[in-house]
């Protein structure tokens, strides 16, 4: 789940002075392989994964479709349920992506990592970004807490070197419209990443929803 590039107002993100401001107050143990039992059966109002669901968001010639699929992949040793992430510009195929979430016994939806492909021509050019727990030093990490408040800092991706996004809730209630709707129950990341320093990304989600803005990208439709 790439970090794009775009300009903030400063928050609970410091901004200009050159530091990494991240302070983690949220523990990565909850998502911990051993901390289970896990389930399939994702419900976190904020990230709800049922079988079939459809996001599309799109921002002018950029399209991203995120689907969860009826299917489930085992990793580090928990069973997690697999999100097809695809995305296209100008309807040219950019990256596929399939996701690796399973939620912790307190509802909060853990992520263990994605395999990724980058296209360039209709053909696959690369990998980079893909990362598994339980391989090469991975842990998994937290995409939405149980209870998800402002102020919260946890971290997504814990792949040394490879994947490092953290977030930081920055708002929560705030009314946001997007084509698909108006939405009053939302909470607002920031999210950073050491690999790339000044790099920031803002994503919102809704209650009974899920993503509804990912930077530039706002979400046009939902099925069912």
């Amino acid at each position: 789940m790439q970090v794009r590039t775009i300009v903030i107002l400063c928050g609970v993100v410091a901004c200009g002075s050159g530091a990494d401001p991240f302070t983690e107050n949220v523990d990565v143990a909850v998502c911990a392989p051993t901390a289970g039992p896990f389930t399939l059966a994702i419900d976190n109002p904020y990230f709800p994964l049922e079988v079939g669901t459809r996001l599309v968001l799109e921002d002018g010639d950029v399209r991203l479709e995120f689907t969860v699929l009826d299917d489930s992949e085992t990793v580090a040793g928990v069973p997690t349920r697999v999100v097809e992430e695809r995305e296209t510009e100008s309807g040219e195929l950019v990256e596929v992506s399939r996701n690796f979430f399973a939620q912790a016994p307190d509802g909060t939806v853990c992520y263990f990592g994605e395999d990724v492909d980058i296209y360039e021509g209709g053909a696959i050019v690369s990998h980079a970004g893909e990362w598994r727990a339980g391989a090469s030093g991975a842990l998994p990490g937290i995409l939405m807490p149980a209870s998800p408040a402002t102020g919260m800092a946890f971290r997504q991706e814990v792949a040394p070197d490879v994947a490092e996004d953290r977030a930081v809730i920055e708002a929560a209630g705030e009314t946001v419209t997007v084509p698909a709707g108006t939405f009053v129950s939302t909470i607002r990341f920031v999210e950073t990443t050491p690999l790339e320093p000044g790099a920031t990304s803002v994503k919102v989600f809704a209650r009974d929803v899920g993503l509804i803005v990912d930077d530039a990208l706002r979400l046009v439709s939902r099925t069912p």
